[in-house]
Parts: structure tokens; C-alpha cells; sequence
């Protein structure tokens, strides 16, 4: 018998990490084209609203006009998603903290990570989106709350203390934990490679959720789920690259020049990898083939065939799980979509699969509070 799968779409919904980018093209004209397609399907899902994007704009609002409309336009669409029946949870960037706004643009100079804030600080950040959503949400829901929490580029362990703080805050589970993933970049140091748990809900150990505890602890853990892509797609994907590459230098310098800017933001991201030249070649271009090509399952960045074998892996990883029903977390950048339209055969695909049920993270938190899903201890 196949388990069920408790599917949960979400989509972290944000502006770039270094402030750049166009509010109603970077999230409000992307969330509604995710609704319209979830709708179509009857398909629930969350989107996890970047909160300190919004309290920054609301910060200097009375200097700067233009950001009160913006922040109130923020507002009006996440109003009336959670009225249409859309989830919606809370995301921490802290390189928000003391930003500052000059000449039409954002300036962020406070660490990208969460782990690097003293805990007064991360303490205030969490408390403080948490409260501005629910006071947004509860004038629609009373029953409203904040019942999860994704930290901004999955900075949650090891810590001393943001565990704790996320359990006295209330918050049910958190869902920052991904499996293999590794970040040496100017911006982000992070190491999951050896997270003892990347699938199932577990109980982490409250100073490092890479680790699961032996007892029963205040908060739970659900990874968002990962893949190993295919040769054949590793293959694909390096020729993609190398295509992108060479358009990028064969580009006049005008248009270069007239970029967006999401091309700067996007070298934030390369890996500073102080290995040696022969190290980095292994492995980038050995071992994707030897083991398939890391992936975060991030609708996004995948296209067709990569979504179909995210699928495929779900399916394969919740059959050997031995459970009746298993939580899956997906992720998603709207910030990132370029074409809608794999999303959308997925989302067509995964609505008409028997075993496939969609589920909101607050129905998630529900769950588990309800005891529908083991909960992994470490044993003895």
C-alpha cells in the first residue's frame, strides 16, 4: 500500500537578499500567478512572508512616502490571500537589521545570518514579525497564529539559543533544516552535509538541529526536502551553464550595463571555496556524476524533468519510510520564476496522483501537535 504523502507547497516571498529589485515584479505579480495556478487545481499552499522587509518599510515610511504605499500594498495582497485560504507563515532575513535607505535605494550591511546575531537581537527580530503578522491576520481569523518559521538562507544551527527562542514564541515547527546543502560564500558559512535526520519530522537537540535529540524537546524540526538530480540531468545542467556563460560574454556592454541588477545579487551566492582548483573541479565535475547533482527542492530552480524526479524521490523516500503517511515540505522562490509553466504541469501532475494530499502548514502544525506523524527521537 502507498503511503500518503502530506504535501506542503511553500514559497518564501521576498525581495533579493541585498534589497535590490522591484516589489510588484519580484513578489506581487509572481504571488498572484502561484494562486491563480493553485487555484485552478485546488491546491492549498503557504507562502512565507519575509517580515523584516516589511517592518524596515514601515520604519521610515513617514520620510519616504513611497515605501508607505509599498508597505501597504504588502499588506492589501497578504490580506486578501489568507482571505482566499492561502497560509501564510513567517521568514526572517536579519541583513535588514539598521538598513538603511538612501536615494531611492536600500543599503543592507547587517549579517545575512541569523546564527551571527546575538540572541537579544535574533529574539527581537522573530518576536516582532511574528507579531506584526498576527496582528495583520487575526482582524480576518481570530484563530489566527504564526505556527512556523523558515529561517533566511536556512540559517538555523548550530545555535545556542534560536531554538528556544522559536519554542517561547510558540512556534510549533521549524523548517530550515535541509539536507546536504553547504555554504562557504561571502555572506553565508553553513554546513548540512552531516544532518542526522533530512526527511522525517524529528526532535532537535535545542543548541544544533542538524541533530536529533534523545527526548522529547519543545520545538520539531521538518526539513525541507532535498534530491540528487540525475547524470543525465548534471549533464544538461552544466551544458545550460556553460550556454548561459557565453551568452553573458558575447552580451554588448550596453545591455550589460542595463542589467536589472539580479545578476549582481546572484555572484553574492558563489562559493568562496578556499579548496584547491583540483578539489573544486572534483566536486563540481565528478562527483554530480558519481552521485547525482545536490538539489534543494526548490520549484524554482527546477525544470520539468527535475520536478518529475523530485517527485520521484518523495515517493521513493515516504515508500521506504514504512509509515502510513509521511510530510513532505517543498520550497519556492518567487522571486526566482522565470517561466510559470513547469510549475504548473507539476501542480497539475501531483493534484491528480491518489497518494498525493496538499496541506498548509498550519494543517501541518495541527498534525503534529495531534500526533498524526512519528516524531524521531535519537536512540540510546
Amino acid at each position: 500500500m502507498k503511503p500518503k504523502i502530506q504535501l506542503a507547497l511553500t514559497d518564501d516571498w521576498e525581495l533579493r537578499g541585498n534589497g535590490n529589485g522591484n516589489i510588484e515584479q519580484l513578489q506581487f505579480h509572481p504571488m498572484r500567478e502561484l494562486k491563480r495556478i493553485y487555484s485552478a487545481h485546488n491546491v492549498r499552499a503557504s507562502f512565507n512572508a519575509e517580515l523584516m522587509q516589511q517592518l524596515t518599510f514601515r520604519k521610515f515610511q513617514h520620510e519616504h512616502p513611497e515605501l508607505k504605499l509599498l508597505a501597504d500594498a504588502w499588506d492589501d495582497i497578504v490580506r486578501e490571500s489568507f482571505r482566499q485560504g492561502f497560509d501564510i507563515q513567517l521568514h526572517i532575513h536579519p541583513q535588514w537589521h539598521d538598513a538603511k535607505y538612501e536615494n531611492g535605494r536600500w543599503k543592507l550591511t547587517a549579517d545575512w545570518s541569523l546564527l551571527k546575531h546575538d540572541a537579544a537581537a535574533a529574539y527581537q527580530m522573530i518576536a516582532a514579525g511574528k507579531e506584526y503578522l498576527e496582528n495583520l491576520l487575526r482582524p480576518v481569523d481570530s484563530n489566527y497564529r504564526c505556527v512556523s518559521f523558515r529561517a533566511g538562507a536556512w540559517c538555523i544551527a548550530p545555535s545556542k539559543c534560536l531554538l528556544g527562542h522559536l519554542a517561547k514564541l510558540g512556534i510549533v515547527f521549524d523548517m530550515s533544516i535541509v539536507g546536504g546543502i553547504f555554504f562557504d560564500t561571502r555572506n553565508i558559512k553553513l554546513d548540512y552535509t552531516q544532518a542526522e535526520e533530512d526527511f522525517l519530522p524529528f526532535y532537535p537537540r535545542m543548541d544544533d538541529a542538524r541533530k536529533v535529540s534523545q527526548r522529547r524537546e519543545e520545538i520539531i524540526c521538518v526539513p525541507t526536502h532535498h534530491f540528487y538530480g540525475s547524470r543525465k540531468q548534471v549533464f544538461k545542467h552544466h551544458l545550460s551553464v556553460a550556454w548561459r556563460k557565453a551568452k553573458r560574454k558575447a552580451a554588448p556592454a550596453t545591455i550589460q550595463a542595463g542589467s536589472s541588477g539580479g545578476e549582481s545579487y546572484y555572484q553574492e551566492w558563489g562559493q568562496t571555496n578556499h579548496r584547491s582548483s583540483l578539489n573544486r573541479l572534483y566536486d563540481k565535475g565528478i562527483v554530480p556524476y558519481l552521485k547525482g547533482k545536490h538539489l534543494i527542492s526548490d520549484m524554482a530552480q527546477l525544470d520539468d524533468a527535475l520536478l518529475r524526479e523530485m517527485l520521484q524521490s518523495i515517493r521513493s523516500r515516504a515508500t521506504r519510510s514504512g509509515l502510513a503517511q509521511v510530510p513532505v515540505i517543498l520550497t519556492n522562490h518567487s522571486k526566482d520564476i522565470r517561466d510559470f509553466a513547469p510549475i504548473e504541469r507539476f501542480i497539475s501532475e501531483a493534484a491528480k496522483a491518489d497518494e498525493i494530499e496538499f496541506i498548509t502548514l498550519t494543517d501541518l502544525a495541527r498534525k503534529l501537535q495531534a500526533g498524526a506523524f512519528p516524531v524521531r527521537r535519537a536512540t540510546v
